[in-house]
């Protein structure tokens, strides 16, 4: 089935965001293209940690890089990876929602 490549490459992607400290990169590069160390300084972590994160993000085509003198900016690639986050963040709300529910039938 070909189809199972294009689930490969989605599931890639999927993995490729689905860690806490990319996701604050993504929130925190939803303001504009960002240099490694202000993206560390953001998410509070050491430079060389999120380097790694932002690495496997530009591999997997999240993200896009770019030098400029001695600084490597980044940016979102594809702004749909921000609307997923947020999709991300209704399915948390909503199920926060039905266990306030279950809380009030105890």
């Amino acid at each position: 089935m070909k189809k199972i490549m294009v689930y490969e490459k989605q599931a890639e992607i999927a993995r490729a965001i689905a860690h806490p400290l990319r996701m604050a990169v993504l929130d925190y590069l939803r303001g504009g293209p960002q240099c490694v160390c202000d993206i560390a300084k953001a998410v509070g972590s050491e430079r060389s940690n999120v380097s790694k994160h932002l690495s496997i993000m530009v591999s997997a085509g999240v993200l896009e890089s770019q030098k400029k003198g001695l600084q490597v900016i980044y940016k979102v690639r594809t702004p749909c990876v921000l609307r997923f986050v947020d999709c991300l963040t209704d399915c948390l709300k909503e199920k926060a929602i039905q266990e306030q529910r279950i809380l009030k039938m105890m």
